[in-house]
């Protein structure tokens, strides 16, 4: 904003929190792009009125040259003219506004002069009380505050604000699911038997949680990279979410952010980072500022976990059985990277990795366990978790408690596993549930 202009609004903010009707003119800065939805839904949090109204003009001093202009547009359009004329005339009239500001000049000469006439002990009143005596006596003196403080302040519903992400498009977003079995024998990669198993659960638990279902199966690196381009080019602007599962071998990759790498049939892997890369906030603009959830099914490398010895009664039976397989290979060396030859948003203004979650089905490095008769042990779980808390938890608590239930389990009466989730989220997620 101009410093002109943002030195009216400054001068007349006095006025502006006494008078302006925040809620009106909303959905005029909404859909002039000068304030986003979740600014929005700060400014109407608040209970009372003034304290919308000095959100909102706080707000709107850190936005562009167009805020002005276009705050005095929807002033006029919502009949609040008034306010309009006095700032484009630059409120010249109300300089005297900033005078409770110095209150410590007002009591001195009073305790020099006029002593005689107020007695000592009233220039304390003037110094401790101006803040104290100023609150309540402006509350009282608004003939809206009693209604508005004594409003019930709405639930909050799962939509977008500043605690939870909005979650009521319908469908939800798009799920993609890459389910790996057959390998190519060149690869030296086992056919992942059971994996059919986990794909049929997670398509029917995300078509449950209002989810566009698409299904891949056997693909080779290449086309995972070309299936996740393809996601990221879709135009998401009717969603409020994009899901990505893998179901796959998976290795050990060179990494900054998010570890880990999955394999193609064909035998080379790509690693987790540039997965999500593809529909971060630089390369799938229609997905910026909505949650992007990715899970896992996979190793993290070739290392097994025996666990370390608990008390008895500290974990449950072992689970496991002969049929028990891992999706590992030895570590790879991967380097690749996304082409960044779409056009990258320039008006971005989260953190590239904002909003993304990835839950891994094993901590990096170790291998992931999976029963050729019943699917993954983390797939498994997850489903189960999804289907008796999705209408109550939010995924994070709904992780910890796959992580829970997942780590005490045992392969071949040995052998452990751990998932775990690199979390970036702003907000709190919980999937939709529609009432039955």
């Amino acid at each position: 904003m101009e410093p002109r202009h943002k030195k009216i609004l400054q001068q007349n903010r006095f006025h502006l929190v006494e008078s302006l009707e925040p809620t009106d003119i909303c959905d005029g800065l909404l859909s002039r792009g000068i304030f986003t939805q979740d600014m929005i839904d700060e400014i109407k949090s608040p209970r009372l009125r003034r304290d919308q109204a000095r959100q909102l003009v706080k707000d709107l001093e850190k936005r562009g040259s167009r805020a002005f202009p276009a705050f005095l547009e929807c002033l006029r359009e919502t009949g609040q003219t008034t306010l309009a004329e006095l700032l484009e005339s630059g409120g010249p009239d109300l300089v005297p506004v900033p005078l409770p500001v110095q209150p410590s000049l007002i009591p001195l000469p009073v305790s020099n002069t006029e002593s005689h006439s107020h007695g000592k002990d009233d220039a304390p009143k003037k110094l401790v009380p101006l803040k104290p005596t100023t609150l309540p006596l402006d509350v009282e003196s608004s003939p809206s505050s009693d209604t508005e403080s004594s409003r019930p302040r709405p639930a909050r519903q799962r939509r977008d604000s500043l605690q939870y992400y909005r979650m009521d498009a319908s469908p939800c977003g798009i799920c993609l699911i890459i389910n790996n079995v057959q390998f190519d024998p060149a690869s030296n990669l086992n056919e992942r038997k059971g994996s059919d198993i986990d794909c049929d659960k997670l398509e029917g638990r995300f078509k449950a949680l209002h989810f566009q279902v698409v299904v891949k199966k056997n693909l080779k690196c290449s086309q995972i990279k070309r299936e996740l381009s393809s996601l990221a080019k879709k135009d998401h602007s009717m969603f409020d979410c994009c899901v990505v599962i893998i179901l796959s071998h998976g290795t050990e990759a060179s990494h900054n952010r998010f570890p880990g790498a999955v394999h193609g049939v064909d035998g080379p892997s790509v690693p987790v980072q540039i997965i999500t890369n593809y529909l971060n906030g630089q390369n799938c603009s229609s997905l910026q500022g909505k949650p992007k959830l990715f899970f896992i099914q996979a190793c993290g490398g070739d290392q097994r976990d025996t666990g370390f010895e608990v008390s008895p009664g500290g974990i449950q039976a072992s689970l496991g059985e002969s049929d028990d397989q891992m999706d590992a290979i030895p570590i790879s060396s991967s380097s690749d990277s996304l082409s960044l030859s779409d056009e990258i948003d320039a008006r971005a203004t989260l953190p590239t990795p904002s909003d993304i979650l990835v839950s891994y089905s094993t901590f990096p490095g170790y291998v992931s366990w999976r029963d050729t008769k019943a699917g993954s042990w983390y797939v498994e779980i997850l489903d189960r978790v999804l289907e008796e808390n999705a209408a109550s938890d939010d995924l994070t608590t709904m992780l910890l408690m796959v992580n829970n239930e997942v780590s005490q389990i045992s392969a071949k009466g040995l052998y452990k596993q751990m998932p775990g989730s690199f979390n970036f989220l702003r907000k709190l997620f919980y999937f939709h549930v529609p009432k039955t």
